[in-house]
């Protein structure tokens, strides 16, 4: 529950626009300047309790406590390594990330392609830091975070082993900036462990809030050298490596110095005259510093001898230690995928400059409620989230005889908070989604989640190349105007995660999750049902009523408990006094705590109504529904909730195994009549909107 309301809470502060670059949201509550000031009023050094230089900051297993590697690891500060350290010398530059003992090369490519735009630096990595003025032992970084920026507080004690910093370091021995974004990363992250393996693209959109696409080398478009020159002067962010058919392959050195299965950044093209044709050359970065490519175009390959010399020294210039040229084609051959973090995307798609549209949802995959698994479940498929989009307004740059007029857009599913979870042994979900044309006769209701006959009988437009455990997938697709369905799910139903939905479209659109209206219009017994002799209820009250023709919580459960147990087609465990209690505040009119002769037979009709819901609902007449039917039984009950209270409702109400028996079934239906018959006594205005004291509250959810 505290969790729930944590999430209202953050909801209602992006809202208020929490979560800019300008207004980070202070990781773990702590706050930068707040922080740096009581460390300098006390004169004492910063000592991060949230990250503390201790063994488990380290890792969980490879790095974690009483690993042979973490043997003889010491903490210290720059302060301790060397007579004057700095912060940044000489500017940010990519010699300044040299990769130590930690696989995270990923992350380090992505850091060495930040340094090319000096802009996007100084948003991940402020510039007020300093081991001179107001130096207090702490440091701040902003990183991007599905959707917002986070500012991640930290202090300077880094590992090191024989004096010499154990991780990312620079060049230039006194200079620390690197090391400490590391930290600050991986603090984000969980562990220093926590960042072994990835994708540049991950590195690339923590850095800058943008959207990333990938290229396999093995089937490039043949605009792809435009493409990345394009980038490269955009200011993208870009990444390549070469795939592995097997673990023992990984970090393997070909007999040409590339490594395979290394995260290389890369940072520029060239076109030359050599020996009188164009030859493309594209520049990479490898963060490891000294292994280079040693074929045609290498540092002293013979290529260089046949361009103009002025040209040449100018590239050689430009190229740093790590850093080496090669042709474009041997690119194509050696590499296998590109990797480009669009921070503006429509500069890979068009000449024209112009802002992309962005519409952006966090949702859950929860098991037993959105939890659907991909198309080959279409028993729960269905249940998973859904999202419209609106597309009306057609591109502007139409290409003549491609066909009918397109919409374009990119979408991009990320999953989160999965590297933290490392350590719990949970590693990447695989993910996809897909994207289903909304027939014109359904358009108006799309307000509501589609069911199971819709997707049984409908194909997607398109969807993800493939279910992949990467943290995101992305794409692109051009579509003719119209509403669109998205569905973004996992491989497999029944996995729980959270994900991030955004999409990009190139002109103006509209989207929303489907779904996010709650209603509820429960079943009420007509008069003349109420009205109607029925000589079995007449018995059963009369039975158990006391003289003043009252039944009290107690009774009520032995009449229900002794009629429902005598069932086998249903599983019932009994209602417990609970339940019997909420019934009877239910229809309890006269605020005596008992129910009389109407009343008992009010909810007794109420009941039968919903067994007959739970017994249509029960597909595999096993006597219990599945989680995931809840949404179809509560539809037909009147209600109609959005995926936050169907999550709730499946922690709630559902067993290990995802089924809910008959009495949690009313437990759960009479629940939902008690909250919204209260709510709209509340609602004094009819505008969904309730305000309650401390104590008014209190009284509500005591009931």
């Amino acid at each position: 529950m505290a969790a729930l309301a944590a999430g209202m809470s953050k909801q209602r502060a992006v809202a208020e626009g929490l979560g800019s670059n300008q207004n980070a949201v202070k990781y773990l509550g702590q706050d930068f300047e707040t922080l740096r000031q009581q460390c300098l009023k006390s004169g004492a050094l910063f000592k991060d309790p949230e990250f503390p230089a201790c063994p488990s900051a380290l890792g969980y297993k490879d790095l974690g406590p009483g690993s042979p590697q973490t043997q003889g690891i010491i903490w210290k500060r720059p302060t301790e390594l060397c007579p004057n350290p700095q912060f940044i010398v000489g500017g940010a530059t990519r010699t300044d990330i040299r990769q130590g003992g930690l696989g995270d090369c990923w992350l380090l490519a992505a850091i060495a392609s930040l340094t090319l735009n000096e802009k996007l630096l100084y948003r991940v990595v402020p510039r007020d830091q300093t081991f001179q003025k107001n130096y207090a032992g702490i440091f701040h970084f902003q990183f991007w975070q599905y959707g917002e920026w986070v500012e991640v507080v930290i202090d300077d004690r880094l590992p090191t082993k024989n004096g010499q910093l154990l991780f990312l370091h620079s060049e230039e021995g006194n200079e620390f900036w690197s090391a400490l974004l590391e930290k600050a990363y991986a603090k984000l992250n969980g562990s220093y462990e926590a960042l072994a393996g990835g994708s540049t693209m991950e590195g690339f959109e923590d850095f800058t809030g943008g959207i990333s696409e990938f290229y396999d080398l093995k089937k490039p478009p043949t605009n792809l050298y435009h493409i990345i020159r394009k980038a490269l002067r955009a200011g993208s962010l870009l990444g390549c490596s070469i795939d592995v058919s097997s673990a023992a392959e990984a970090e393997a050195i070909t007999s040409q110095k590339l490594v395979k299965s290394h995260a290389y950044s890369v940072t520029g093209v060239e076109e030359v005259d050599f020996r009188g044709c164009p030859e493309k050359l594209i520049r990479l970065r490898n963060p490891w510093g000294e292994v280079e490519w040693t074929g045609a175009w290498s540092d002293d390959a013979p290529e260089w001898n046949y361009i103009d010399p002025r040209q040449k020294e100018e590239l050689d210039r430009k190229a740093d230690d790590g850093e080496f040229w090669m042709s474009f084609s041997d690119f194509l051959k050696q590499f296998s995928r590109l990797e480009i973090c669009n921070l503006s995307p429509d500069s890979l798609s068009s000449d024209e400059v112009h802002k992309w549209n962005l519409m952006l949802f966090n949702g859950r995959w929860t098991r037993g409620s959105t939890a659907g698994g991909c198309q080959n479940y279409p028993a729960t498929y269905w249940t998973n989230p859904q999202f419209k989009i609106h597309l009306d307004e057609v591109d502007e740059d139409q290409e003549e005889g491609v066909g009918e007029p397109c919409c374009t857009v990119l979408l991009g599913l990320m999953q989160k908070n999965r590297r933290r979870q490392k350590k719990l042994g949970q590693g990447m979900l695989s993910i996809g989604y897909a994207i289903y044309q909304v027939p014109k006769e359904l358009e108006s209701h799309t307000d509501i989640h589609l069911g199971r006959d819709f997707f049984l009988g409908h194909q997607p437009s398109t969807r993800s190349s493939t279910y992949v455990n990467l943290r995101e997938v992305s794409g692109r697709a051009r579509l003719p105007p119209g509403e669109y369905l998205v569905v973004p799910s996992t491989f497999e139903p029944f996995k729980d995660g959270d994900f991030c939905l955004r999409v990009f479209s190139e002109k103006k659109a509209k989207a929303l999750e489907i779904g996010n209206v709650v209603a509820g219009n429960p079943h009420e017994p007509h008069p003349s049902e109420v009205d109607q002799e029925d000589k079995q209820i007449q018995s059963l009250f009369e039975e158990f009523a006391g003289k003043d023709s009252e039944i009290g919580a107690n009774k009520l459960k032995t009449v229900l408990n002794g009629v429902f147990s005598k069932r086998t087609d249903i599983k019932f465990n009994g209602f417990n006094i609970n339940t019997c209690r909420e019934m009877i505040s239910l229809l309890d009119s006269h605020g005596t705590g008992t129910l009389g002769p109407v009343e008992f037979k009010m909810l007794w009709l109420k009941i039968h109504k919903y067994l007959e819901i739970y017994r249509e609902t029960d597909y595999n007449h096993l006597g219990t529904m599945d989680a995931h039917e809840m949404r179809t039984a509560l539809k037909k009950a009147g209600f109609t909730l959005n995926n936050q209270v169907q999550q709730t409702i499946a922690m709630r109400y559902a067993c290990s195994q995802l089924g809910i028996d008959f009495d949690g079934f009313i437990a759960c239906m009479i629940r939902l009549e008690t909250l919204f018959k209260l709510f709209r006594l509340l609602d004094k205005d009819q505008n969904g909107i309730v305000q309650l004291s401390l104590a008014e509250w209190l009284c509500c959810v005591l009931v």
